[in-house]
C-alpha cells in the first residue's frame, strides 16, 4: 500500500492532529487519562473495601465534584481572564501532588476513609478550574475549523483509558494493592504537563481583569439563556450529567452483589464501556469532516438512549448481557457528550467560551454530588438494580419533554416555510 495514500487518509481523518499545538496535548493527555481511571477504580474499590458501605461510596463523588457545583462558574471567569495554558498547567500539578499522597497513605497502611474523602475534595476543587480550561483551549490548539474532530480524538483518549485504566488497575490492586495504581497516575501527570509546556496557542484572548466578578458570571448566564442553540444542550447535559453519570458509584456494587464478580467484574464493566465509548469517539472523528453544529436531535436522541440503557441493564443478572449492554451504553454516552460540547463550543465566541464551558461543566460533572446522593441512597435501601432503574428513568423523563419541544418547534418551522 502507497504510503503517501495512507498518510494522506490519516490526515484528513484526523485533521487536529496536524496541528503542532494539540499533537503534544493529545499525547501527553493519552498517557495521563490512563493514570487518572487506574485511580478512579482503584479508589471506588478502595472505599468499598474500607466501608462496604453504597452511601459513603456515594459521598466520594459528592466530595469530589462538589466543588465543581459551587465554584465552577467562577473559575469559568477566570478562564477567560488569564491564559488557560499556564491555568491547566496549576491544575495539573494540584492533581499529581494529590495522587502521591493518596499513594502514600495507601502504602503506610494508615489510610482511612476521611483521608480519601479529603483528598477527593482536593482533587475535585483542582478539577473546578482544569475542566473548563481544557474544554474551551482545544480550540485555541486547532482553531473552529478543525475542533470538532479534536474533541473526538479527546474523547478516544478519554475512552481508550476508560479501557485499558480499570483493567490494569484491577490486575494491579489483586497482586499489589491500590498504592501503586495511585502513585503511577501521579507520575502520568508529567508527559502531559511537559506536553503543555511545549504547546504555543493560536489564540490567547485574555480578557482584561474587571472589578466584578460576579457582574461577569451573571453576563455568562445572561448569554447562554438568551441563546436557545445553546440553552436546549445545556439543559440536556443537565438531566444527563445528574442522573446518568453515576455509573462509576453503582458499578462496584452491582458488580458484588447482582453478578457476583467482585473486582474483576467491575473493572470489565468499566472496561465495556470504555471500548464502546471508544468505538463511538473513532467513528465521530473520521466523520467529522462537516464543520457545522451538530444536530439538536442527535443531542435529544442519544441521551434517551442512554436512559433506555440504564434501564434495560438494570434487569440483567449476567455477566455477558451486562457487558454487551454497558458496551452500547458506553457508545451513545459519547454521542451525546460530543455533541453537546461541539454544539456549545462551535456557536460560542472567544470572549464568552470558558463562561459557556464552566455551565456545560457545571452541568456535566458539577451536579454529580445531587446524583451520587440520588443513586447512592436508593442502592443503600433498594440495592443496585434499583439505582440504575431509577436513574434510567429520572434521565429519560425530561429527555422525551425536549425530544417533544424540539419536533413541535421544528413543525412550525416548516408549517411557517
Amino acid at each position: 500500500m502507497d504510503t503517501n495514500a495512507v498518510t494522506t487518509k490519516f490526515k484528513k481523518a484526523f485533521p487536529a492532529l496536524t496541528h503542532r499545538n494539540f499533537q503534544y496535548y493529545w499525547f501527553g493527555q493519552c498517557i495521563s487519562m490512563i493514570g487518572t481511571w487506574m485511580q478512579r477504580t482503584a479508589q471506588l474499590w478502595l472505599v468499598y473495601t474500607l466501608t462496604s458501605s453504597p452511601l459513603l461510596l456515594g459521598l466520594i463523588g459528592v466530595g469530589q465534584f462538589a466543588p465543581v457545583l459551587l465554584f465552577t462558574l467562577f473559575a469559568g471567569v477566570l478562564v477567560d481572564r488569564y491564559s488557560k495554558k499556564k491555568v491547566i498547567i496549576i491544575a495539573q500539578i494540584a492533581l499529581m501532588v494529590q495522587a502521591f499522597l493518596l499513594s502514600l497513605l495507601v502504602w503506610s497502611g494508615h489510610v482511612r476513609y476521611w483521608h480519601v474523602f479529603v483528598l477527593a475534595l482536593i482533587s475535585g476543587m483542582a478539577n473546578t478550574v482544569d475542566m473548563p480550561a481544557r474544554q474551551s483551549f482545544i480550540i485555541e490548539l486547532v482553531g473552529r475549523s478543525d475542533l470538532t474532530n479534536a474533541i473526538s480524538l479527546n474523547s478516544s483518549v478519554m475512552n481508550l483509558a476508560r479501557i485499558i485504566g480499570p483493567a490494569v488497575s484491577a490486575i494491579l490492586m489483586d497482586r499489589y494493592g491500590a498504592a501503586l495504581c495511585f502513585l503511577l497516575n501521579g507520575l502520568s501527570f508529567i508527559p502531559v504537563i511537559f506536553g503543555l509546556a511545549m504547546t504555543k496557542p493560536i489564540v490567547s484572548n485574555i480578557k482584561a481583569v474587571p472589578k466584578k466578578m460576579l457582574a461577569d458570571i451573571w453576563d455568562g448566564l445572561n448569554y447562554i439563556f438568551t441563546r436557545p442553540i445553546l440553552l436546549m444542550p445545556v439543559l440536556a447535559v443537565l438531566f444527563v450529567g445528574t442522573f446518568s453519570m453515576n455509573t462509576n458509584i453503582i458499578f462496584p456494587v452491582f458488580s458484588d452483589q447482582v453478578l457476583h464478580q467482585g473486582v474483576r467484574g467491575y473493572g470489565l464493566l468499566l472496561s465495556a464501556m470504555g471500548t464502546g465509548s471508544l468505538i463511538s469517539a473513532l467513528v465521530l472523528a473520521a466523520r467529522a469532516q462537516v464543520r457545522s453544529s451538530p444536530q439538536r436531535k442527535t443531542i435529544y436522541i442519544s441521551a434517551f438512549s442512554i436512559a433506555f440503557f440504564q434501564i434495560s441493564t438494570s434487569f440483567i443478572k449476567s455477566l455477558p448481557l451486562a457487558l454487551f449492554n454497558v458496551l452500547l451504553l458506553g457508545a451513545v454516552n459519547i454521542v451525546f457528550m460530543n455533541s453537546a460540547n461541539s454544539m456549545i463550543q462551535l456557536n460560542s465566541s472567544d470572549e464568552y467560551r470558558g463562561r459557556a464551558m464552566s455551565v456545560y461543566t457545571l452541568c456535566f460533572a458539577g451536579t454529580t454530588p445531587l446524583g451520587n446522593l440520588f443513586a447512592g441512597s436508593i442502592m443503600q435501601k433498594f440495592g443496585s438494580s434499583m439505582g440504575l432503574l431509577m436513574c434510567g428513568i429520572a434521565t429519560g423523563f425530561p429527555m422525551l419533554i425536549l425530544l417533544y419541544h424540539f419536533y413541535k418547534s421544528e413543525k412550525k418551522e416548516v408549517t411557517a416555510k
